[in-house]
């Protein structure tokens, strides 16, 4: 089983998102990895948005989890406190690699994410009727279909 955590990051009607080509397809998916071994998924949601985005993130609270797969993903509604969005040094922008494609952060309107290709798509729908209608006190558990 793999695990993985993300974030949810919001700011002025806006969504954090990471634009990927990869393998033919094109999608926006949720910043975030894979949790190391010596790690939480709190410290990973952390360390992720540093090195994807560049940015210091507060966790406010663990919004969702979604099961891809028999994965486990955790993701957290933060916000930023720090640091310059669209400045990551992740491994992920090195040289390009085609196995894995490419990555550019970017900043998509909330009316918009729902008429792109963003992933999980239960959590694209989560995170725009969370942001509309309020985000529950629990975790909300999400079953990805293939």
């Amino acid at each position: 089983m793999r695990v993985r955590a993300g974030i949810i990051l919001v700011h002025d009607g806006k969504l954090a998102l990471i634009e990927r080509h990869r393998q033919g397809r094109h999608y926006f998916s949720f910043p975030g990895g894979g949790v190391d071994e010596d790690e939480s998924p709190q410290e990973t949601a952390i360390r992720e948005a540093e090195e994807e985005l560049g940015i210091h993130i507060k966790i406010q609270q663990k919004a969702a989890e979604v099961l891809f797969n028999g994965n486990v993903q955790h993701y957290f509604l933060v916000e930023s406190f720090s640091g310059e969005f669209g400045t990551g040094t992740g491994e992920e922008y090195g040289e390009y690699d085609p196995v894995h494609g490419t990555y550019h952060p970017l900043w998509m309107p909330l009316a918009d994410v729902l008429n792109n290709n963003v992933v999980p798509r239960g959590l694209a729908e989560l995170v725009v009727r969370s942001e509309r209608e309020g985000w529950a006190a629990e975790p909300v558990i999400i079953v990805e279909k293939k």
